[in-house]
């Protein structure tokens, strides 16, 4: 947000990888973050989920892209949300990430030896991407939506799975889910809905812009359970990034990111 605003008087183009134009309240932004600097841009930033947003990301002269949290919370909820499946009440998101989703700022708990061998959750209801989730669901759903999040880290180096559990807000059998999913994702390159009985894998994700997305009916407590997995490194922030700019610039969606995922 300290240079942003003179890119834009300039009349570039910008893609942000930061918070900073993610929300359209600044006051949600302050809560959890630091005082904004340049508010005036907030109206004019789209928040860039390619997935739900691309109509007026094509168009944005200023895009903030999502968190990695974020996109694998959204990506299964929005559509379902649109439908009235879900109690907004009742959801609760449990992450997990390799230790790069938890930032490159040095820090004990990231070291190897701390965790390597280990899984600890940490902010629990408490973590800065929850108000950003909760800004778009709440959009999506059209009445205020409040999750419980807790994210937990894991002794590996990328990769993050949510699992998400709501009540079903009315009689729903799993090829009611199954065709809301696969047609709002239809044309969405990169969001991939897990066959039957197949739930995702962040194996199949690494090194890839893509979004695995599983899911299961808890017929006897009438609950839904949602599952996401991404590479953070990828759909997670820079393949997002670059699949955004694809949108902007009027390009191929998928250039530059249908490579075979490397072996890191």
């Amino acid at each position: 947000m300290e240079f942003v605003p003179e890119l834009i008087k300039r009349g570039k183009r910008v893609i942000d990888l930061s918070a900073d134009f993610r929300f359209s309240d600044a006051s949600k932004y302050e809560a959890y973050y630091q005082p904004h600097t340049a508010k005036d841009l907030l109206e004019k930033a789209v928040y860039g989920l390619c997935e739900v947003y691309s109509d007026r990301i094509k168009s944005a002269d200023l895009t903030g892209n999502p968190g990695c949290f974020p996109t694998t919370v959204l990506l299964p909820l929005v559509p379902l949300l649109k439908e009235r499946f879900l109690e907004v009440n009742t959801i609760i998101a449990d992450s997990k990430t390799g230790v790069s989703g938890a930032g490159r700022s040095l820090s004990l708990v990231s070291h190897f030896c701390e965790a390597n061998e280990s899984l600890k959750p940490y902010k629990a209801a408490a973590h800065r991407h929850c108000p950003e989730m909760e800004e778009v669901l709440s959009l999506e759903a059209g009445e205020p939506v409040a999750i419980t999040f807790v994210p937990h880290l894991v002794p590996m180096t990328r990769g993050m799975e949510t699992t998400i559990y709501a009540s079903l807000a009315r009689d729903a059998d799993p090829e009611d889910i199954r065709s809301c999913m696969t047609s709002f994702y239809s044309n969405r390159p990169f969001v991939r809905i897990c066959p039957d009985d197949t739930l995702p894998d962040t194996g199949n994700v690494r090194g890839s812009n893509y979004c695995d997305i599983g899911f299961k009916i808890d017929e006897k407590n009438n609950r839904l359970i949602l599952m996401s997995v991404i590479d953070n490194l990828v759909k997670g922030a820079s393949g997002q990034a670059i699949q955004n700019m694809n949108i902007m610039l009027g390009l191929d969606e998928t250039k530059g990111l249908n490579h075979l995922p490397f072996p890191v």
